[in-house]
Parts: C-alpha cells; sequence; structure tokens
C-alpha cells in the first residue's frame, strides 16, 4: 500500500536547486518573450489606427479573398472578416491565415451573459478552473491522475459585443473540483481534492487586460485515502483571497501575465502568493502548437513554490474561447493538492485541456 506523507517534508538539496532552478527559468521566459515581440515590432510596425479591419462577433481573417467586411451573421452565427495571409489581426506581417480579429473600435454596450471572457484563464495554471485531465509519473509518488471539472464564464459586461479578446468591463463567475486519483491502485481511489470557487471583475483595452477578484479553495483528503491511511491527519487547507493581475499581448499569439494575492487563511496556509508566466497561443482557427509556463510562489512555503511547463497541440473550434489542447506537462515544486501543501513533486506527463 502506497502512502503519502504530507506536513513538514526535508526536500533533498538537489531538489532544492532543480527547484530553484525551474521558477528562475520561469521568470527568465517572460522577459525572453518580451524582448523577442520587441524586436520583431521594430520590423513590423502597427499600421495606423483606421488600417485595422472591424470585425463583429467570432470573426477570423480568411486567407484566400481581398479584404472585405461580410455584414449579418451567418447560419451558426459567425461573421468573418477576410485579409491577406501577411497580415496579422492588427495588420503587421504574420506570414499565417485564418487568425481573429479582435474587438478594438466598437461601440460599447450593456449585455447581459455575455460570449467570450477578457481575461482568460492561464493555460499551464493547474489550479485554473476548466475541464482538464493529466497524467503524470512522480519520482516518489509514482503515478498521479489529476482532474479538473469546471469553467470560468461571463455574467454581465460593459463593453464591446465581440467574444475575441472584448473590450470593456466584465464580472464573471468561475468554480472548479480539482480531484487527485491514485491510477496505481484498483478502481484509482480518491486521494484528495481542492475546490474553487471566485468571483473576478476583468477589464481589457487593446493588448491590455486587467482582473481584480475574490476567490476561495479549501482541501479535503478522499475517503477511500483515509481508509487506506487511516493514521493519516488531515489538514483544513483553506483560503480566501483576494487578487489582482495583469495581462498583456505583446503579439497576437504571446501573453504575458502577473498576479499578486493575499488572503484570510487555515490550515498552514499563509497570506502572500504570487503567479507569473508566459504563453503561446495561436488565435487562428484550426490546429497550432502551443508553449506556456507558469511560476506560482507562496508565502506558506517560505516564497517557494512551483513551476509547469506545457506544449503541445492545440485546436479552436467554433469561437474563440473554445480551445482544445492535448500534450504534455513538466511539474517541480511543492504540491499543488493543497492537503500536501509542503510535499515535494517532480512529475512528467500528457494530459488534455478544455478552455470554453
Amino acid at each position: 500500500m502506497r502512502t503519502i506523507v504530507a506536513g513538514t517534508h526535508s526536500l533533498p538539496l538537489a531538489g532544492r536547486r532543480l527547484s530553484l532552478t525551474a521558477l528562475r527559468l520561469g521568470l527568465a521566459v517572460p522577459l525572453v518573450l518580451s524582448g523577442a515581440a520587441r524586436l520583431a515590432a521594430q520590423w513590423q510596425p502597427l499600421p495606423p489606427a483606421d488600417a485595422v479591419a472591424r470585425a463583429t462577433d467570432s470573426p477570423f481573417i480568411a486567407p484566400d479573398e481581398s479584404p472585405s467586411v461580410v455584414d449579418g451573421p451567418t447560419d451558426n452565427d459567425e461573421s468573418w472578416v477576410h485579409a491577406t495571409p501577411e497580415q496579422d489581426s492588427y495588420g503587421a506581417s504574420s506570414g499565417i491565415a485564418s487568425y481573429f480579429v479582435p474587438a478594438h473600435g466598437e461601440p460599447w454596450t450593456w449585455q447581459m451573459l455575455p460570449s467570450g471572457l477578457i481575461y482568460r484563464s492561464y493555460l499551464a495554471g493547474t489550479k485554473e478552473p476548466r475541464v482538464s485531465s493529466v497524467w503524470t509519473s512522480d519520482d516518489r509518488q509514482g503515478a498521479v491522475w489529476d482532474v479538473t471539472l469546471g469553467a470560468r464564464v461571463g455574467i454581465i459586461r460593459y463593453g464591446t459585443g465581440t467574444s475575441v479578446r472584448p473590450e470593456g468591463w466584465q464580472l464573471d463567475i468561475e468554480g472548479a473540483a480539482m480531484p487527485r486519483l491514485d491510477p496505481s491502485l484498483e478502481s484509482a481511489p480518491l486521494v484528495s481534492t481542492d475546490y474553487r470557487f471566485g468571483i473576478p471583475l476583468t477589464y481589457g483595452y487593446g493588448r491590455w487586460q486587467t482582473k481584480i477578484g475574490f476567490y476561495h479553495i479549501s482541501s479535503h483528503l478522499g475517503d477511500e485515502f483515509m481508509q487506506l491511511n487511516p493514521n493519516f491527519v488531515r489538514i483544513n487547507y483553506t483560503r480566501d483571497s483576494f487578487v489582482a493581475g495583469l495581462g498583456f499581448f505583446p503579439t497576437d499569439n504571446i501573453r504575458l501575465y502577473g498576479e499578486a494575492g493575499v488572503a484570510a487563511v487555515d490550515g498552514g496556509a499563509k497570506p502572500l502568493e504570487f503567479q507569473f508566466g508566459a504563453e503561446y497561443s495561436p488565435v487562428r482557427r484550426g490546429g497550432a502548437p502551443f508553449a506556456a509556463v507558469n511560476g506560482y510562489i507562496r508565502e506558506d512555503v517560505d516564497f517557494g513554490g512551483n513551476f509547469v511547463a506545457q506544449c503541445g497541440w492545440q485546436w479552436r473550434g467554433g469561437g474563440p474561447g473554445h480551445l482544445l489542447r492535448v500534450g504534455f506537462e513538466y511539474y517541480n515544486g511543492k504540491s499543488d493538492q493543497f492537503e500536501f501543501f509542503n510535499q515535494y513533486e517532480s512529475r512528467l506527463g500528457g494530459g488534455i485541456w478544455y478552455d470554453f
């Protein structure tokens, strides 16, 4: 029978060095991507604002027609903007066609249950609300199966009417259950589950997005795990956190972001937390490669934390918010199952993630 030891865990020197190296890499990657984007902008200056095509709901750029706008929705409630393959959605040369066009320049209106999100979940954030299933192998625990069942949706917006990188103010609601199972045992018993609920207020304009909000997260041991480990003492890990985040798109395909939070806590948690990361996720419809990194630093592990890197293939479907990804994931650092928050993990595997 396999057991997991929580509480104070002494990380070997090699593991501490690896974790520190991973976090330093996470800090360096956004800077490198930002520098590359600035260099690219010098060779591909943005056009005047009136040169940017205006889009309606769920717009795309198609590669094979001269610039024109089709008024009104099609049968599947999608409108199209046609442009040459050499221009991205801001008019800069990209060499790739079929791009979503941002909503910059559209009038702002009040909308209940708006389409799309202004500030989207971090691709490599393991505690973000979405639907996902990730299978990894840890050098201490063996096989690990992490699942997320949740979503984030818009409630009300004052802004543009598109779902393609909309502008304006938007109030969202989010929730997710994040169970961990042990696939090495019969019937894959439940080890633990983290539950998250939040209400973020977001704002976006041009290439910038911000959010402020509140979220609650609490961790619970699984009944089957407690039956298999009757001497294990659970903790009441809880965070009621106020957060502020900032995101920036130096290009249509790259997002850089950072987030800070302070919380009322229990069960070993401490108030401060920070996240940062970078994502490459092409906005064109159909398939394309993606890559993402995320660093998560927490006061409750002496401002250590974890580093996550993902890469693979993505598909964008009937709307720009419908993003399906399959690929590889590398995780290094303190556990993201908070019943074991002070336990070191180094995991490698693959998964499937769906944001809508």
